[in-house]
């Protein structure tokens, strides 16, 4: 029988770490019936939390890989994913969100908005999924869910509006009052299981009132018929504001804020009905694919099962049972058995074996449909692949995956665990696009690049641990780049006589830098009267980005370059494809040494919150480092320090901040941008680059 998608919502579970997602979790999936006790992430049962499956996540308190689960809430079926807070796992909620259709973006009441839920609001607006802000942490002092609404719509540019009110703070939280029907809600009971109706107490009827005005008034720019109820005074009923809510919060013109305390147990069970009540169906998210068999045109998916089938594979994991592949059905319908394509490598799968995830539990279902989010075995595949039934040749757009910014030298310490290294080597980077492996052809050393050094150190315990290998890890490397500052002109000829046909090419133009953001190359071909045949003129474009590859001065990739073409000189028998590719290059090494070429460096974000009394110790550490002070905010005895600091600088800083500051001090850590080094630092790059090479010799 097929499923009413009206009654199913597609979550996922978004924050900064620390901020309560895999403890709300834990309490959704208790109060849904799929556990029957609480455990908390650094529970001292040791136990853990029912997502933190991994051991790494429990010994950490983190959660390092996106989890998955299913329940029912009423009426409503609930896909949820719970993904990680730490910026070094990013592509962990960018991969979740790639494929829900709306999120929880859970807020700490004491510190507010913090740098990683600007990264994950930012992942939100890229695929453009409405979400409900739930302020946890209401029983903490200092706690003020009113500020963190205020913080959402001045920091983040929400347009948000509290739809509940709290009963007491801090250690007097309670509930909530409902400002939608005036009604407060208690939560008794051991687990607050137990849910109490009844009048707002007097002593906040008035702030709540003022409260629903506020509300109302947002709503009123979204419905006329409020607006006019609203400006007349008359009383707004409660499935007109509910209905105005649910489509703008859709629309993400409107954010509606929840409060409560997922580690006291309130409010969790009313959070679950807003989300239910305001987050969409899959009916409701117009997504669509591109139609490889004609020109890539976009073809809007229908999400009904008597359609072809469309579906995306968002994530790989290694199971017990062979490669895991997390996928999202946006159209039509797959049962157990059915052969499936694959339109990005156009190999075909049976689907042997379908499977519904409950964190590391697998429960085995015959079929899945429009909407729903399986994961399948033994399928070869990629992440962000799209199968179909074989009927349509259509691919989704896939993730957006950030650029690693450390490398790491890695080799196992004895050669008898080199078959195992390789094994966990090639999973990881399967399974994590932001994972990246490559060999160094000068040391023969395999280096492994990522987004921090935790996720590094993550990969090596897991090698350690899930492979039994030891392994040996030499200093974190930083992924510079190169450029040019100046423009400069080239005019190079490449000619070669071998007996027999030769070859000849001739190539002249300019590199020039770049200045729009995000163009790491463009080719401009002003090539006139056929002075480079047509069917050279992209063999140009081609040995220029091969010459990009490694740069000049320290051997790392070239970026933000304008390579123009606009003369030239061919021969009718020697000139070739090849002959021009060879040409470009030499041509680029020529003008790139006179275009005054610098290094760039990663410049990380990094927002350090520290007790007020260590403020001072803490600029001063950044300082050192090379760091640009871009912001310093104190709100309840904490500061909330923001500087931009190169990578390079950033290496142990962990260690630096705990001694400093007796260990109260934490830091969060994202890449913001590429900027010149210095140029005292250039130099001693180069140097160490060309002693390097010498060595190699």
């Amino acid at each position: 029988m097929a499923k009413d998608l009206n009654l199913l919502r597609n979550i996922g579970i978004s924050a900064h770490i620390d901020s309560g997602k895999t403890t709300l979790t834990e309490r959704i999936l208790f109060y849904t019936g799929r556990i029957n006790a609480i455990h908390e992430v650094r529970g001292k049962d040791g136990v853990g939390a029912k997502m933190d499956s991994m051991d790494l996540e429990r010994e950490k308190g983190i959660t390092i890989q996106s989890a998955a689960t299913y329940a029912t809430w009423g009426k409503y079926n609930l896909n949820v994913i719970d993904t990680p807070g730490h910026v070094d796992f990013t592509i962990e909620v960018e991969r979740a969100l790639r494929v829900l259709d709306g999120a929880i973006l859970v807020l700490c009441s004491v510190a507010g908005v913090q740098s990683q839920s600007i990264t994950v609001d930012r992942q939100m607006k890229r695929y453009n999924v409405p979400c409900i802000a739930f302020v946890n942490k209401c029983d903490r002092a200092g706690a003020d869910p009113l500020r963190v609404c205020e913080q959402l719509r001045t920091d983040l540019g929400h347009n948000s509006v509290m739809i509940q009110h709290p009963i007491g703070l801090e250690d007097r939280h309670a509930g909530h009052v409902d400002l939608l029907n005036m009604r407060a809600y208690y939560f008794d009971g051991d687990n607050g299981e137990i849910i109490r109706e009844e009048d707002i107490p007097a002593d906040l009827v008035e702030v709540c009132e003022a409260q629903r005005e506020k509300l109302l008034e947002a709503l009123a720019d979204h419905n006329d018929e409020l607006a006019m109820l609203f400006l007349e005074g008359e009383e707004v009923p409660y499935d007109l504001a509910l209905a105005t809510l649910r489509k703008a919060a859709i629309a993400r013109k409107i954010t509606p804020v929840c409060c409560g305390s997922a580690y006291k147990n309130k409010g969790i069970q009313r959070l679950l009905d807003k989300v239910c009540e305001l987050l969409p169906s899959p009916l409701e998210i117009g997504y669509h694919a591109l139609d490889q068999d004609n020109d890539e045109q976009e073809v809007q998916l229908e999400p009904v099962p008597e359609k072809p089938l469309v579906m995306l594979a968002f994530k790989l994991e290694d199971g017990r049972y062979g490669q895991l592949t997390y996928c999202r059905v946006y159209q039509g319908k797959l049962d157990k058995g059915d052969t499936i394509f694959n339109c990005v490598n156009n190999k075909k799968h049976k689907a042997g074996r379908l499977v519904q995830m409950h964190a590391d539990e697998m429960h085995d279902v015959e079929s899945a449909q429009a909407g729903d989010i399986v994961a399948l075995f033994g399928i070869d595949c990629a992440s962000g692949d799209t199968f179909t039934d074989g009927t349509v040749n259509y691919t989704m757009t896939s993730m957006f995956v950030p650029e690693p910014v450390v490398t790491l030298a890695v080799e196992p310490k004895k050669k008898d665990g080199l078959a195992n290294f390789s094994k966990a080597i090639n999973r990881f980077s399967k399974e994590d696009p932001t994972f990246r492996v490559h060999r160094d052809e000068e040391s023969g050393q395999t280096i492994i690049g990522g987004m921090g050094e935790l996720h590094l150190e993550v990969y090596i315990e897991r090698i350690r641990r899930e492979y039994g290998v030891e392994v040996e890890v030499g200093q974190p490397q930083v992924a510079y780049r190169e450029a040019i500052s100046s423009r400069a002109d080239f005019n190079y000829t490449h000619k070669k006589q071998t007996g027999g046909s030769g070859q000849f090419a001739r190539v002249a133009g300019y590199l020039e830098p770049t200045t729009e953001e995000g163009v790491n190359y463009e080719f401009v071909n002003n090539i006139v009267g056929g002075v480079i045949p047509k069917e050279y003129q992209p063999s140009c474009d081609k040995g220029f980005q091969q010459a990009m590859q490694e740069g000049a001065l320290i051997g790392f990739p070239v970026v933000n370059i304008r390579a123009c073409i606009n003369d030239g000189q061919f021969h009718p028998v020697d000139s070739s494809d090849m002959a021009f590719q060879i040409a470009s290059r030499a041509a680029f090494r020529e003008a790139y040494m006179k275009a005054n070429p610098i290094i760039l460096e990663p410049i990380m974000k990094v927002v350090a919150d520290t007790p007020e009394e260590f403020a001072g110790t803490v600029l001063g550490t950044l300082n050192k480092r090379r760091g640009v002070i871009v912001g310093n905010t104190s709100k309840h005895g904490i500061s909330s320090i923001e500087a931009e600091v190169p990578l390079s600088e950033m290496f142990g800083y962990s260690n630096e901040l705990r001694s400093g500051t007796q260990g109260k001090a934490e830091f969060s850590m994202e890449f913001k941008k590429y900027g010149p080094v210095p140029r005292q630092i250039q130099e001693e790059l180069v140097k160490e680059y060309q002693a390097k090479r010498a060595a190699g010799r």
